[in-house]
């Protein structure tokens, strides 16, 4: 398309589009944030090679962003996927998964332990559609393989599980999607790179909410799914760019590359902070049971071993209060630490730079069936906790000194 020539043009037409830039600042080290809703093309062909993907390029932000596409890069970099796509929240990469591949008439193996809106997902929200989900305990790979009927397109699993910190063979289950050709989808947000690499191990689809370690401060709500191109295509088509409607912002994009810059010292140190408190929560006379994956006594500590890289075990941590504590029941003494604990903050998320704590069986898995929260060993005595970046002596302090007043 031609030029304006702004010398015969009226003020209100010059403020519009006088100096607009469009192509991205040259050597910046900080990524643009392109704060645009639609991009022009030079001509009718241009936007269908555009659409056909004959040329790179932007025509609405909700197929795509020069700022978020730069992020969905990083993150396939990060993983050794092919693609990614990056969603509005960790849910909306849940969410693309699952509504671009099935359709009714589907069956899913899912983990009995999931995030608590996952589940509700798979247990309420598929079947509306046709879709049958059977739940397994992810760590019995047999039990994986016979709950496989002709209709499954897709094992869904979680590893470390929230909130019960459990640890599935990523290779193992992906070995059994490969012989039976379903699709094997690994939510891996406990643990980002550097610690675990689903796809290296065989996975077809990984899964964050980008909104935990991959920002890390506790500003931003986001998801990403990293696959093969043709797995991302259809997840875009089919789901997050149309049914859904729910691509990450430009901003958000740009906050979320910011903080990657910092992830492997993050994860450092939330490591070494999470391995020191569960190593002191073990000694304490009031601790039933800690599950953290890097201590021996974890029932998959040597699966951990195996596919948690650098003796990198993640900085989530659960564990349970004893039963009987002065004459407390196990949810009395969880309500009497909690109130005399003073780091950590009582808050529905995880991995920031600040110690978060939470119950999961009123919190997070509220919503979850009785049943499937004994199955999963969410007791009423459970806390998960996010161990921060804060002086790991003053951690232990704190979590000792809270519950000693039990």
């Amino acid at each position: 398309m031609g030029k304006i020539d702004f010398q015969k043009t009226g003020f209100a037409t010059r403020l519009i589009h006088e100096k607009k830039e469009i192509s991205p600042a040259r050597n910046a080290i900080g990524t643009p944030i392109y704060l645009a809703a639609t991009f022009g093309v030079d001509s009718i062909q241009q936007m269908d090679d555009i659409k056909d993907g004959k040329e790179q390029g932007f025509l609405y932000s909700r197929m795509g962003n020069p700022t978020t596409k730069v992020l969905e890069d990083k993150l396939a970099a990060l993983e050794g996927g092919e693609a990614a796509i990056c969603t509005a929240s960790g849910m909306g990469a849940v969410g693309s998964v699952l509504i671009g591949l099935l359709q009714s008439g589907d069956h899913v193996v899912a983990a009995d332990a999931v995030y608590g809106g996952t589940d509700y997902a798979l247990r309420c929200n598929l079947p509306l559609f046709g879709i049958q989900v059977s739940f397994v305990d992810i760590c019995n790979p047999a039990e994986v393989e016979a709950a496989i009927t002709d209709k499954t397109k897709l094992i869904y699993f979680e590893t470390p599980v929230n909130p019960n910190m459990r640890i599935a063979d990523i290779k193992a289950i992906a070995d059994i999607g490969k012989r039976r050709g379903v699709k094997v989808a690994v939510d891996s947000t406990f643990a980002p790179p550097p610690i675990q690499y689903p796809l290296q191990l065989g996975a077809d689809i990984v899964i964050h909410s980008t909104t935990k370690y991959l920002n890390g401060h506790g500003d931003v709500i986001a998801g990403a799914v990293i696959s093969s191109l043709e797995n991302i295509t259809r997840f875009k088509y089919h789901a997050s760019a149309m049914i859904c409607g729910s691509p990450t912002n430009p901003f958000t994009s740009y906050m979320i590359l910011r903080g990657l810059k910092t992830l492997h010292l993050r994860l450092e140190r939330h490591c070494q902070n999470a391995m020191a408190l569960a190593k002191f929560l073990e000694t304490s006379e009031y601790v039933d049971r800690v599950f953290y994956p890097g201590l021996e006594s974890h029932p998959q500590h040597e699966t951990a071993k195996k596919q948690m890289r650098d003796g990198m075990y993640g900085g989530m941590l659960s564990f349970s209060l004893k039963e009987g504590i002065r004459g407390q029941t196990a949810r009395q003494a969880v309500d009497t630490f909690l109130k005399n604990l003073t780091i950590p903050t009582l808050a529905p998320s995880l991995a920031d730079a600040d110690t978060l704590i939470l119950h999961p069986a009123t919190m997070s898995h509220r919503d979850v069936p009785a049943e499937a929260k004994r199955k999963a060993g969410i007791t009423d005595g459970m806390l998960r906790v996010s161990v921060g970046l804060e002086y790991i002596e003053d951690i232990i302090a704190d979590f000792r000194q809270a519950l000693e007043k039990i």
